[in-house]
């Protein structure tokens, strides 16, 4: 669907697919600022709720029921939280997984381009497993393609059940469109692209090599540099300053933007957006972590700021750059879940939802409201 606009004002038809274990506590964190933000501004948000995942199995038997599928294929955007559970994932031999849904769904909607933010906050520094000194300044954009390669690849099991293979195919045409969104991101950050393969070994990894090089001609201003993802999966820790934008492949960027997630202090602060011609889908990066759901210790900050990146995708910039506002400040002031706070000093996943939004409405308040919402939600979990 496109968009519609009234003056300055839009109006957006949002699917919202919260899925499993802690998927739902905090996509409704995030609808909530979404919804701050609609009245704050005058946009217009409607919100449709379906099943994916494990829930969309137990009730339909189909990780993504047609009628899921329908429902984003007629929206605007796709707010997405998380998917997976235990019995699935315990269980090697089920035919049926949950997974399935959310790989179906980028298929379906052509959504070939991952985009993962990864920022140190200044506030966090001493969160993170690595040296302060180290991490201190690193902004990344990973460009992770996303329908392609081993995941999606032809997949055989010898009949005795001992030989295994997963085929790994990408076309240049696959390639092209995503690195042209990567270096055009460059060009609007530091100039500078890195792809991760492994070129020494794969011959699709020197496909990919081939195609960027060429299309890097079209780039002058852009940096191009390559690293394969033995020695980038090492420098991401070792000096992730370096990196401005890191483009490549599926599985590695699967493996590289959750490597890079430490960086942060914590996998929940970490958004993502799924793109492509017609659509886009925005979640953060976590599993569904069972093990906290109902508990209200989730870190909604990653679903939160996906949504940030849901309005960025539609040049509502001003608006995205409120809800990060938010995010900075429950950041600065320790309103945030135990994973990146003391476990006596956190607050709860709807807490910190409550705050960001009070945030939205209150931006210029931070001597006296904030303070106040902050010693109260210290005390209440």
């Amino acid at each position: 669907m496109i968009p519609t606009f009234t003056g300055n004002n839009m109006k957006l038809n949002i699917a919202v697919l919260p899925g499993d274990g802690i998927g739902p506590e905090v996509t409704d964190q995030a609808i909530k600022a979404l919804k701050a933000i609609a009245s704050e501004f005058n946009h217009n948000f409607k919100f449709t709720t379906a099943d994916v995942g494990a829930v969309a199995i137990d009730k339909h038997n189909n990780p993504l029921p047609e009628n899921t599928l329908d429902l984003c294929k007629s929206s605007d955007a796709i707010l997405f939280g998380s998917i997976g559970h235990p019995k699935y994932d315990n269980n090697p031999s089920a035919k049926i997984r949950p997974e399935q849904g959310l790989l179906k769904l980028r298929k379906e909607l052509g959504l070939f381009a991952n985009i993962r933010p990864v920022k140190a906050y200044e506030t966090l520094l001493e969160k993170s497993p690595l040296k302060k000194s180290v991490i201190k300044g690193t902004d990344i954009s990973i460009y992770r393609e996303l329908t392609g390669g081993i995941y999606f690849g032809e997949k055989q099991l010898s009949e005795d059940g001992n030989t295994a293979s997963d085929l790994c195919v990408y076309s240049s045409e696959e390639i092209e469109r995503i690195a042209h969104l990567a270096f055009k991101a460059a060009q609007a950050r530091s100039h500078k692209v890195t792809l991760v393969d492994k070129a020494n070994v794969l011959e699709s990894s020197r496909l990919w090599r081939k195609v960027v090089t060429e299309i890097s001609k079209q780039y002058n201003d852009v940096e191009l540099e390559f690293l394969f993802v033995d020695n980038a999966a090492m420098q991401i820790i070792l000096n992730p300053k370096q990196f401005d934008v890191i483009l490549t492949e599926n599985m590695f960027g699967d493996i590289i933007s959750d490597e890079a997630s430490v960086i942060g202090g914590s996998i929940g602060l970490l958004a993502s957006a799924s793109v492509g011609e017609k659509f886009a889908l925005f979640e953060p990066i976590h599993g569904s972590y069972p093990q906290a759901t109902g508990k209200g210790i989730a870190n909604p900050i990653a679903s939160v700021l996906s949504a940030a990146m849901l309005l960025d995708h539609f040049e509502l910039h001003r608006e995205a750059e409120l809800i990060r506002l938010a995010v900075e400040k429950s950041l600065k002031l320790s309103i945030t879940t135990p994973d990146i706070n003391d476990q006596y000093d956190y607050v709860s996943t709807t807490r910190v939802g409550e705050f960001i939004e009070d945030f939205i409405f209150n931006p210029k308040d931070t001597n006296i409201n904030f303070k106040n919402i902050h010693l109260g939600q210290s005390t209440i979990i």
